[in-house]
């Protein structure tokens, strides 16, 4: 996959790749998109739903389903956190976002 396949502030529901190499289902908000990875939270629940993930392009297999996210429902974070300098040599982290449609 490349950049064109994503947007910013869409969910998406893709086959991605881990570090195994397996095909694997997840559910990704996407809150930034760079040249070769974009900046992803996983919102299919479990231990990993509070993180931001740096996912490469290339990790993902297939586009399975686009949903659209509405304004009420878009997660919030400060622009510096998705800067690309900040995510140079870091594939991770731990960041709270909310959604004033949620009341959060």
């Amino acid at each position: 996959m490349d950049k064109k396949a994503f947007a910013v502030d869409t969910q998406y529901a893709v086959t991605l790749r881990d570090t195994n190499g397996r095909l694997r289902p997840a559910n990704l908000y996407v809150h930034q998109l760079f040249d070769q990875d974009m900046i992803a939270r996983r919102t299919d629940g479990g231990a990993q739903s509070g993180l931001l993930f740096k996912i490469p392009y290339k990790d993902v297999a297939r586009v399975v389903r686009t949903l659209p996210v509405s304004d009420k429902k878009r997660f919030m974070l400060p622009e510096a956190m998705l800067k690309p300098k900040l995510w140079e040599n870091r594939s991770s982290m731990a960041a709270y976002s909310s959604s004033p449609g949620l009341g959060k």
